[in-house]
């Protein structure tokens, strides 16, 4: 029986939450956890079906699941009766990209069913008809990351995003916790959308400091500045507060990261719960165990130095 096998990785967005989606540069980053996907070709006459670990779903079932697997197998081309098993290894509604994850597994999984092998930029964008069921209007970043990995520069853009693989100077170590909270995405976007419309003035100065700190953060990167990179991240929290995305608990992520030794923190993803990301120097355990102490759950991710050109090359 024809099989087909798919992979997506998670991300955190180090700087760009929310101004990415209005054309403002993001920087974002894959981590080692993600999703992964097996399509098999089925016989007889039915709709395609969808497991995800405990969720399952069809493509004719109406389901806010069920549509955005129908989206994909348009989105793919994919006309015979099939059946994708999925798992993740990404908290959903956290941040973490793991729609985009499981978006680009499933692509991957029905492409290369039919013995296709496209590059990550047709894959992500084909993922993105996923994402629009989710998310309503998606930036491109997530599903970018989770086809591509690495570090990227993100700018939407009419047509084609502009994605640069970032070289990385020194070895980055995050901790990322967990505020205990779903977030939306799609609720929280369409949250800033309308402090936008209300307070214009406010919102532009706030997406151009983002802008300022993402190019500042890339060039930190590229030098391997780990503190610097820390203190821009704290700033990021700042801006990110300020559009009145962050939480209680997302602010006591922060605080009690930087008590144990973190370079900076801030939010990653949409807000409004989900998680936090730490840059920390050494090991992760610290900040983790703080977080412990305190009832929230935690993790290490580390991002080795990569050249940009190996980056593009995947």
């Amino acid at each position: 029986m024809a099989e087909g096998e798919g992979r997506g990785v998670g991300k955190v967005i180090l700087l760009g939450e929310h101004a990415v989606v209005h054309g403002v540069p993001a920087l974002a980053v894959g981590i080692d956890r993600g999703a992964d996907a097996r399509a098999t070709l089925l016989e007889g006459d039915g709709p395609s079906e969808l497991a995800i670990g405990d969720w399952s779903a069809r493509a004719d079932d109406g389901t806010e699941l069920g549509q955005a697997f129908a989206a994909l197998l348009s989105a793919t081309q994919t006309e015979k009766r099939v059946r994708v098993a999925a798992r993740t290894d990404l908290l959903p509604s956290a941040g973490l990209g793991c729609s985009a994850a499981l978006g680009v597994a499933i692509t991957r999984s029905l492409l290369a069913l039919r013995g296709i092998d496209e590059g990550p930029a047709s894959v992500a964008s084909r993922a993105l008809a996923w994402e629009a069921i989710f998310h309503g209007n998606p930036s491109g970043i997530d599903t970018a990351i989770a086809a591509r990995g690495g570090c990227l520069f993100y700018q939407r853009r009419e047509g084609a995003p502009l994605v640069e693989g970032v070289t990385i100077g020194a070895k980055l170590t995050l901790a990322i916790g967990y505020t205990g909270i779903p977030a939306s995405t799609r609720t929280m976007v369409e949250a800033v959308a309308r402090l936008r419309e209300q307070k214009p003035e406010m919102v532009q100065k706030a997406f151009s400091g983002i802008e300022a700190l993402v190019r500042n953060a890339r060039l930190a990167l590229e030098a391997g500045d780990v503190v610097g990179l820390g203190r821009l991240l704290d700033f990021g929290q700042m801006l990110l507060s300020g559009l009145l995305v962050s939480t209680e608990e997302i602010e006591t992520l922060c605080r009690l990261a930087r008590e144990a030794g973190a370079l900076g923190a801030k939010l990653t993803g949409g807000g409004g719960g989900g998680c936090v990301l730490a840059l920390v120097e050494g090991s992760a355990e610290p900040v983790i165990e703080a977080w412990a102490r305190e009832g929230f759950e935690g993790f290490a991710a580390t991002i080795e130095p990569e050249s940009a050109r190996q980056k593009e090359a995947r």
